[in-house]
Protein backbone atom coordinates (compact mmCIF):
# COMPACT_ATOMS: atom_id res chain seq x y z
CA UNK A 1 0.00 0.00 0.00
CA UNK A 2 1.08 3.52 -0.85
CA UNK A 3 2.41 5.93 1.48
CA UNK A 4 -0.17 7.40 3.00
CA UNK A 5 -0.79 10.83 4.49
CA UNK A 6 -3.36 11.60 7.91
CA UNK A 7 -5.91 14.49 7.06
CA UNK A 8 -4.68 16.19 9.97
CA UNK A 9 -1.06 16.41 8.30
CA UNK A 10 -3.00 18.11 4.98
CA UNK A 11 -1.63 21.77 5.53
CA UNK A 12 1.85 20.70 4.77
CA UNK A 13 0.91 18.85 1.25
CA UNK A 14 -0.69 22.00 -0.29
CA UNK A 15 0.09 21.41 -4.24
CA UNK A 16 1.19 17.94 -3.94
CA UNK A 17 0.00 14.96 -4.50
CA UNK A 18 -1.28 12.22 -1.60
CA UNK A 19 -3.02 9.81 -0.80
CA UNK A 20 -5.50 9.44 2.32
CA UNK A 21 -7.83 6.61 3.25
CA UNK A 22 -10.58 6.51 5.30
CA UNK A 23 -14.59 6.45 5.59
CA UNK A 24 -17.01 8.07 3.54
CA UNK A 25 -18.96 10.65 5.94
CA UNK A 26 -20.97 12.13 3.41
CA UNK A 27 -21.72 12.21 -0.53
CA UNK A 28 -23.14 14.18 -3.39
CA UNK A 29 -23.07 14.39 -6.86
CA UNK A 30 -24.43 17.07 -9.38
CA UNK A 31 -23.87 15.67 -12.84
CA UNK A 32 -20.49 15.51 -13.86
CA UNK A 33 -18.97 16.70 -10.31
CA UNK A 34 -19.68 14.68 -6.98
CA UNK A 35 -18.45 15.31 -3.31
CA UNK A 36 -17.05 12.31 -0.86
CA UNK A 37 -16.13 13.51 2.92
CA UNK A 38 -13.54 11.64 4.01
CA UNK A 39 -13.06 10.88 7.84
CA UNK A 40 -9.66 8.95 8.49
CA UNK A 41 -9.71 9.78 12.51
CA UNK A 42 -7.65 12.73 12.28
CA UNK A 43 -9.55 14.80 10.48
CA UNK A 44 -12.28 15.46 7.86
CA UNK A 45 -11.31 16.01 4.08
CA UNK A 46 -13.77 17.09 1.20
CA UNK A 47 -12.82 15.27 -2.33
CA UNK A 48 -13.91 16.68 -5.68
CA UNK A 49 -14.21 14.31 -8.52
CA UNK A 50 -14.80 15.66 -12.08
CA UNK A 51 -16.10 13.07 -14.02
CA UNK A 52 -13.83 13.82 -17.28
CA UNK A 53 -10.61 14.13 -15.23
CA UNK A 54 -11.01 11.21 -13.44
CA UNK A 55 -11.10 6.99 -14.99
CA UNK A 56 -14.24 5.54 -15.51
CA UNK A 57 -13.05 3.27 -12.56
CA UNK A 58 -12.51 5.60 -10.25
CA UNK A 59 -16.13 7.53 -11.16
CA UNK A 60 -18.02 4.27 -11.08
CA UNK A 61 -16.27 3.59 -7.70
CA UNK A 62 -17.58 7.38 -6.19
CA UNK A 63 -20.99 5.33 -7.07
CA UNK A 64 -19.67 2.50 -5.13
CA UNK A 65 -19.01 5.02 -2.02
CA UNK A 66 -21.95 4.03 0.10
CA UNK A 67 -21.70 5.58 4.12
CA UNK A 68 -18.69 4.37 6.01
CA UNK A 69 -17.44 2.61 3.28
CA UNK A 70 -13.66 2.87 3.13
CA UNK A 71 -12.00 3.85 0.52
CA UNK A 72 -8.29 4.88 -0.62
CA UNK A 73 -8.40 8.39 -2.47
CA UNK A 74 -5.40 9.84 -4.23
CA UNK A 75 -5.25 13.72 -5.30
CA UNK A 76 -3.70 16.98 -5.01
CA UNK A 77 -3.95 18.78 -1.84
CA UNK A 78 -5.77 22.51 -2.83
CA UNK A 79 -6.59 24.58 0.71
CA UNK A 80 -10.13 25.67 0.34
CA UNK A 81 -11.54 27.57 3.79
CA UNK A 82 -15.23 26.16 2.69
CA UNK A 83 -13.87 23.00 3.02
CA UNK A 84 -14.57 20.83 6.00
CA UNK A 85 -10.94 21.23 7.52
CA UNK A 86 -9.82 23.88 5.81
CA UNK A 87 -8.72 21.52 2.61
CA UNK A 88 -9.98 19.28 0.12
CA UNK A 89 -8.35 16.73 -2.64
CA UNK A 90 -9.03 17.13 -6.28
CA UNK A 91 -9.24 13.29 -7.08
CA UNK A 92 -7.14 11.56 -9.85
CA UNK A 93 -7.87 7.91 -8.39
CA UNK A 94 -10.44 6.48 -6.09
CA UNK A 95 -10.76 2.83 -4.67
CA UNK A 96 -13.62 1.17 -2.63
CA UNK A 97 -11.72 -1.17 -0.10
CA UNK A 98 -14.43 -2.01 2.10
CA UNK A 99 -17.98 -0.97 0.80
CA UNK A 100 -20.34 -1.05 3.70
CA UNK A 101 -24.20 -2.36 3.50
CA UNK A 102 -27.10 0.21 4.33
CA UNK A 103 -25.36 2.21 7.40
CA UNK A 104 -28.11 1.87 10.34
CA UNK A 105 -27.43 4.89 11.93
CA UNK A 106 -28.89 8.09 9.36
CA UNK A 107 -29.32 11.94 9.64
CA UNK A 108 -32.42 11.55 11.71
CA UNK A 109 -33.46 11.01 15.44
CA UNK A 110 -32.87 7.77 16.42
CA UNK A 111 -33.90 6.63 19.88
CA UNK A 112 -31.70 6.29 23.16
CA UNK A 113 -31.90 2.33 23.02
CA UNK A 114 -31.31 1.82 19.47
CA UNK A 115 -27.97 4.36 19.75
CA UNK A 116 -26.78 2.27 22.56
CA UNK A 117 -27.21 -1.01 20.66
CA UNK A 118 -25.48 0.66 17.78
CA UNK A 119 -22.61 1.94 20.16
CA UNK A 120 -20.11 0.16 18.24
CA UNK A 121 -21.33 1.95 15.17
CA UNK A 122 -22.55 5.52 17.09
CA UNK A 123 -19.15 5.94 18.45
CA UNK A 124 -18.38 7.25 14.74
CA UNK A 125 -20.40 10.32 14.81
CA UNK A 126 -19.14 13.74 15.27
CA UNK A 127 -20.73 14.76 18.64
CA UNK A 128 -19.48 11.13 19.98
CA UNK A 129 -16.03 11.25 18.44
CA UNK A 130 -16.20 15.00 20.00
CA UNK A 131 -17.16 14.14 23.70
CA UNK A 132 -14.38 10.70 23.65
CA UNK A 133 -11.52 13.16 22.07
CA UNK A 134 -12.21 15.33 25.53
CA UNK A 135 -12.17 12.25 27.50
CA UNK A 136 -8.61 11.65 25.66
CA UNK A 137 -7.32 14.61 27.00
CA UNK A 138 -8.28 14.58 29.91
CA UNK A 139 -7.50 11.49 30.81
CA UNK A 140 -3.70 12.29 29.20
CA UNK A 141 -3.78 15.55 31.33
CA UNK A 142 -4.58 13.77 34.45
CA UNK A 143 -1.54 11.77 34.55
CA UNK A 144 0.64 14.85 33.25
CA UNK A 145 -0.49 16.58 36.31
CA UNK A 146 0.14 13.69 38.76
CA UNK A 147 3.97 12.93 36.84
CA UNK A 148 4.78 16.64 37.21
CA UNK A 149 4.17 16.87 40.69
CA UNK A 150 6.20 13.46 41.57
CA UNK A 151 3.52 11.28 42.16
CA UNK A 152 3.77 7.55 41.19
CA UNK A 153 1.24 5.72 39.37
CA UNK A 154 -0.25 2.26 41.43
CA UNK A 155 -2.08 -0.37 39.80
CA UNK A 156 -4.01 -1.78 42.21
CA UNK A 157 -6.61 -4.82 42.05
CA UNK A 158 -9.49 -4.84 40.42
CA UNK A 159 -10.95 -8.75 41.88
CA UNK A 160 -10.26 -7.92 46.34
CA UNK A 161 -11.48 -9.26 49.38
CA UNK A 162 -11.99 -5.65 51.03
CA UNK A 163 -14.65 -3.65 50.37
CA UNK A 164 -13.83 0.15 50.45
CA UNK A 165 -17.29 1.71 50.11
CA UNK A 166 -21.00 0.12 51.07
CA UNK A 167 -21.15 -3.65 50.79
CA UNK A 168 -24.60 -3.58 49.53
CA UNK A 169 -23.15 -1.70 45.65
CA UNK A 170 -20.93 -4.94 45.47
CA UNK A 171 -19.93 -7.07 42.41
CA UNK A 172 -19.58 -10.57 43.68
CA UNK A 173 -17.79 -13.19 41.92
CA UNK A 174 -16.36 -16.85 42.71
CA UNK A 175 -12.43 -17.06 43.21
CA UNK A 176 -11.40 -20.40 43.47
CA UNK A 177 -13.67 -21.30 46.64
CA UNK A 178 -13.58 -18.19 48.05
CA UNK A 179 -15.83 -14.54 47.49
CA UNK A 180 -14.20 -12.25 45.84
CA UNK A 181 -15.43 -8.69 44.73
CA UNK A 182 -14.99 -6.21 41.77
CA UNK A 183 -13.25 -3.07 43.45
CA UNK A 184 -15.08 0.31 44.09
CA UNK A 185 -11.99 1.55 44.60
CA UNK A 186 -8.27 1.36 44.61
CA UNK A 187 -7.80 3.35 47.92
CA UNK A 188 -7.01 0.92 50.41
CA UNK A 189 -4.24 0.23 48.00
CA UNK A 190 -2.50 3.36 47.05
CA UNK A 191 -2.99 3.98 50.97
CA UNK A 192 -0.74 1.14 51.46
CA UNK A 193 2.02 2.50 48.73
CA UNK A 194 2.10 5.78 50.42
CA UNK A 195 4.60 4.60 52.53
CA UNK A 196 6.61 3.80 49.96
CA UNK A 197 6.39 6.67 47.63
CA UNK A 198 4.31 9.27 49.71
CA UNK A 199 2.63 10.54 46.37
CA UNK A 200 0.65 8.08 44.84
CA UNK A 201 -2.26 7.61 42.67
CA UNK A 202 -4.26 4.72 40.94
CA UNK A 203 -6.01 5.00 37.61
CA UNK A 204 -8.41 2.80 36.38
CA UNK A 205 -11.98 1.13 35.93
CA UNK A 206 -14.52 0.72 39.15
CA UNK A 207 -17.80 -0.58 39.38
CA UNK A 208 -20.80 -0.16 41.99
CA UNK A 209 -23.83 -2.35 41.86
CA UNK A 210 -26.23 0.35 42.40
CA UNK A 211 -30.25 0.24 40.64
CA UNK A 212 -29.76 3.33 39.87
CA UNK A 213 -30.92 4.72 36.20
CA UNK A 214 -29.91 8.26 36.68
CA UNK A 215 -28.07 10.56 34.28
CA UNK A 216 -24.81 10.49 36.81
CA UNK A 217 -24.71 6.74 37.18
CA UNK A 218 -22.83 3.93 35.74
CA UNK A 219 -22.19 0.21 37.07
CA UNK A 220 -18.79 0.94 35.28
CA UNK A 221 -16.49 3.65 35.36
CA UNK A 222 -12.89 4.92 35.65
CA UNK A 223 -11.67 6.88 38.81
CA UNK A 224 -8.54 8.42 39.30
CA UNK A 225 -7.16 8.21 43.04
CA UNK A 226 -4.30 10.29 44.32
CA UNK A 227 -2.99 9.40 48.06
CA UNK A 228 -0.73 11.83 49.80
CA UNK A 229 1.00 11.22 53.40
CA UNK A 230 1.29 14.09 55.30
CA UNK A 231 -1.17 15.77 53.93
CA UNK A 232 -4.58 16.77 55.85
CA UNK A 233 -7.77 17.54 54.63
CA UNK A 234 -7.21 21.23 53.78
CA UNK A 235 -4.08 20.23 51.62
CA UNK A 236 -6.46 17.79 50.05
CA UNK A 237 -9.14 20.43 48.89
CA UNK A 238 -5.92 22.70 47.79
CA UNK A 239 -4.46 19.68 45.60
CA UNK A 240 -8.15 19.09 44.40
CA UNK A 241 -8.88 22.86 43.05
CA UNK A 242 -5.55 22.80 41.65
CA UNK A 243 -6.37 19.39 39.51
CA UNK A 244 -10.01 20.16 38.26
CA UNK A 245 -8.74 23.44 37.28
CA UNK A 246 -5.86 22.04 35.35
CA UNK A 247 -7.88 19.28 33.21
CA UNK A 248 -10.44 22.05 32.30
CA UNK A 249 -7.21 24.25 31.38
CA UNK A 250 -6.05 21.34 29.41
CA UNK A 251 -9.49 20.51 27.66
CA UNK A 252 -10.08 24.17 26.70
CA UNK A 253 -6.46 24.86 25.14
CA UNK A 254 -6.44 21.22 23.07
CA UNK A 255 -9.95 20.42 22.23
CA UNK A 256 -11.49 24.27 21.14
CA UNK A 257 -12.88 22.42 17.58
CA UNK A 258 -14.73 19.28 19.62
CA UNK A 259 -16.40 21.68 22.37
CA UNK A 260 -17.60 23.87 19.67
CA UNK A 261 -19.19 20.81 17.73
CA UNK A 262 -20.25 19.88 21.35
CA UNK A 263 -22.26 23.40 21.41
CA UNK A 264 -20.63 23.31 24.81
CA UNK A 265 -21.15 27.63 25.95
CA UNK A 266 -17.08 27.66 27.52
CA UNK A 267 -17.65 30.84 28.85
CA UNK A 268 -19.28 28.91 31.42
CA UNK A 269 -15.69 27.38 32.35
CA UNK A 270 -12.91 29.52 31.41
CA UNK A 271 -12.42 31.09 34.54
CA UNK A 272 -12.39 27.46 36.86
CA UNK A 273 -9.38 28.82 38.90
CA UNK A 274 -8.52 28.53 42.81
CA UNK A 275 -9.79 28.83 45.06
CA UNK A 276 -13.45 27.07 45.15
CA UNK A 277 -15.64 27.99 47.40
CA UNK A 278 -16.22 26.11 50.90
CA UNK A 279 -19.15 25.57 52.64
CA UNK A 280 -19.56 23.05 55.72
CA UNK A 281 -22.18 20.05 55.41
CA UNK A 282 -24.14 21.54 58.67
CA UNK A 283 -24.68 24.85 57.04
CA UNK A 284 -25.27 23.25 53.44
CA UNK A 285 -28.24 21.78 55.12
CA UNK A 286 -29.20 24.92 56.74
CA UNK A 287 -29.14 26.54 53.42
CA UNK A 288 -31.03 23.43 51.83
CA UNK A 289 -34.01 23.82 54.20
CA UNK A 290 -33.99 27.66 54.11
CA UNK A 291 -34.89 26.92 50.29
CA UNK A 292 -37.65 24.09 51.07
CA UNK A 293 -35.64 21.06 51.45
CA UNK A 294 -36.77 18.54 53.70
CA UNK A 295 -33.62 17.49 54.45
CA UNK A 296 -32.44 16.82 58.02
CA UNK A 297 -29.15 16.70 59.24
CA UNK A 298 -27.38 13.24 59.07
CA UNK A 299 -28.83 12.83 55.48
CA UNK A 300 -26.61 12.49 52.77
CA UNK A 301 -27.00 14.61 50.38
CA UNK A 302 -29.22 13.77 46.77
CA UNK A 303 -28.70 14.84 43.53
CA UNK A 304 -31.30 17.44 44.20
CA UNK A 305 -30.22 18.87 46.93
CA UNK A 306 -26.50 18.66 45.19
CA UNK A 307 -28.46 21.47 42.49
CA UNK A 308 -29.96 23.55 44.53
CA UNK A 309 -26.69 24.18 46.47
CA UNK A 310 -24.37 24.92 43.25
CA UNK A 311 -27.19 27.48 41.60
CA UNK A 312 -25.38 30.72 43.71
CA UNK A 313 -22.34 29.07 42.31
CA UNK A 314 -20.57 29.82 38.92
CA UNK A 315 -17.25 27.57 40.23
CA UNK A 316 -17.08 24.15 41.76
CA UNK A 317 -17.84 24.12 44.95
CA UNK A 318 -16.46 22.14 48.24
CA UNK A 319 -19.18 20.81 51.15
CA UNK A 320 -17.13 19.50 53.97
CA UNK A 321 -17.23 17.68 57.04
CA UNK A 322 -20.00 15.18 56.47
CA UNK A 323 -21.64 13.57 59.40
CA UNK A 324 -19.30 10.10 60.45
CA UNK A 325 -22.92 7.79 59.71
CA UNK A 326 -23.45 9.14 56.19
CA UNK A 327 -19.54 8.41 54.76
CA UNK A 328 -16.99 5.78 54.90
CA UNK A 329 -15.41 4.14 57.73
CA UNK A 330 -11.63 5.27 56.58
CA UNK A 331 -12.34 8.67 57.88
CA UNK A 332 -11.17 10.52 60.12
CA UNK A 333 -12.75 12.05 62.67
CA UNK A 334 -13.12 15.67 62.83
CA UNK A 335 -11.95 17.21 66.33
CA UNK A 336 -13.65 20.26 66.43
CA UNK A 337 -17.07 18.16 66.04
CA UNK A 338 -17.06 14.33 66.99
CA UNK A 339 -20.31 14.20 64.87
CA UNK A 340 -18.66 15.19 61.71
CA UNK A 341 -15.39 13.40 59.54
CA UNK A 342 -12.44 15.64 57.78
CA UNK A 343 -14.07 14.88 54.18
CA UNK A 344 -15.08 16.96 51.11
CA UNK A 345 -17.98 16.24 48.23
CA UNK A 346 -16.36 19.17 45.20
CA UNK A 347 -19.68 19.62 43.57
CA UNK A 348 -19.88 20.69 39.79
CA UNK A 349 -22.06 23.99 38.70
CA UNK A 350 -24.85 23.78 36.31
CA UNK A 351 -27.06 20.60 38.04
CA UNK A 352 -23.60 18.24 37.03
CA UNK A 353 -23.25 17.45 41.22
CA UNK A 354 -20.31 15.67 42.99
CA UNK A 355 -17.76 14.81 40.55
CA UNK A 356 -14.67 14.04 43.80
CA UNK A 357 -15.25 12.30 47.05
CA UNK A 358 -11.88 13.01 49.16
CA UNK A 359 -11.02 12.74 53.49
CA UNK A 360 -8.05 12.52 55.52
CA UNK A 361 -8.05 8.87 56.56
CA UNK A 362 -8.13 7.99 60.28
CA UNK A 363 -4.72 7.08 61.12
CA UNK A 364 -5.41 5.96 64.47
CA UNK A 365 -5.48 2.36 65.10
CA UNK A 366 -8.19 2.40 67.89
CA UNK A 367 -10.74 4.43 66.17
CA UNK A 368 -10.11 2.67 62.71
CA UNK A 369 -11.00 -0.74 64.43
CA UNK A 370 -14.07 0.63 65.62
CA UNK A 371 -15.34 1.91 63.06
CA UNK A 372 -14.73 -1.54 61.26
CA UNK A 373 -16.64 -3.06 64.19
CA UNK A 374 -19.72 -0.50 63.89
CA UNK A 375 -19.76 -1.26 59.96
CA UNK A 376 -20.46 -5.08 61.28
CA UNK A 377 -17.23 -5.32 58.15
CA UNK A 378 -15.27 -8.57 58.35
CA UNK A 379 -11.78 -7.83 60.46
CA UNK A 380 -10.14 -10.24 59.28
CA UNK A 381 -10.56 -9.22 55.70
CA UNK A 382 -9.07 -6.07 56.83
CA UNK A 383 -5.87 -7.21 58.96
CA UNK A 384 -3.36 -6.02 56.30
CA UNK A 385 -5.11 -2.57 56.21
CA UNK A 386 -5.17 -2.00 60.03
CA UNK A 387 -1.08 -2.91 59.69
CA UNK A 388 -1.02 0.24 58.08
CA UNK A 389 -1.29 1.99 61.58
CA UNK A 390 0.54 -0.42 63.18
CA UNK A 391 3.74 -0.18 61.25
CA UNK A 392 4.50 3.41 61.07
CA UNK A 393 1.03 5.67 61.07
CA UNK A 394 1.41 8.91 59.42
CA UNK A 395 -1.84 11.70 58.92
CA UNK A 396 -2.52 10.92 55.07
CA UNK A 397 -5.73 12.40 52.72
CA UNK A 398 -6.60 11.31 48.98
CA UNK A 399 -9.40 11.74 47.13
CA UNK A 400 -11.49 10.08 43.88
CA UNK A 401 -12.51 11.39 40.70
CA UNK A 402 -14.89 10.31 38.69
CA UNK A 403 -13.74 10.86 35.04
CA UNK A 404 -17.36 10.29 32.74
CA UNK A 405 -18.91 12.91 35.59
CA UNK A 406 -15.89 15.29 35.42
CA UNK A 407 -15.94 15.50 30.98
CA UNK A 408 -19.52 15.25 31.61
CA UNK A 409 -19.72 18.83 33.14
CA UNK A 410 -16.55 20.24 31.05
CA UNK A 411 -18.14 19.45 27.88
CA UNK A 412 -21.78 20.37 28.69
CA UNK A 413 -23.17 16.95 28.25
CA UNK A 414 -26.42 15.31 29.22
CA UNK A 415 -25.68 11.88 30.48
CA UNK A 416 -22.37 10.17 31.09
CA UNK A 417 -23.31 7.61 29.28
CA UNK A 418 -21.62 9.59 26.28
CA UNK A 419 -18.56 9.89 27.64
CA UNK A 420 -17.24 6.60 28.18
CA UNK A 421 -17.05 3.77 25.23
CA UNK A 422 -19.14 1.38 25.89
CA UNK A 423 -21.11 2.30 28.87
CA UNK A 424 -22.70 -0.01 31.41
CA UNK A 425 -26.20 0.23 32.70
CA UNK A 426 -28.37 -2.26 34.58
CA UNK A 427 -29.86 -3.14 31.67
CA UNK A 428 -27.00 -2.83 29.31
CA UNK A 429 -24.04 -5.12 29.05
CA UNK A 430 -23.50 -5.36 25.33
CA UNK A 431 -22.20 -4.23 22.69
Amino acid sequence: MRDMVEIKDLGQHVGETVTVAGWVETTRSHGKVAFVVLRDGTGLAQCVLVKKQVSEATWEAHGLATQESAVSVTGEVRADDRAPGGYELGVTEMTVTGQAAEYPIQPKEHGVDFLLDHRHLWLRSSMQRSGLRVRAEVEQAIHDFFYGRGFVRIDTPILTGSIGEHAGTLFSTDYFGEKAYLAQTGQLYVEAACPAFRKVYCFGPTFRAEKSKTRRHLTEFWMVEPEVAFADSEDNMRLQEDFVSYLVERALERCPEELEILERDTSRIEHVKPPFPRISYTDAVTRLQAKGSEIQWGDDLGAGDEAVLTEDYDLPVFVANYPKEAKAFYMKENPEDTRTVLCDDLLAPEGYGEIIGGSQREDDLDRLLERIREEQLPEEAYSWYLDLRRYGTFPHSGFGLGVERTVAWITGRHHIRELIPFPRLMNRLFP
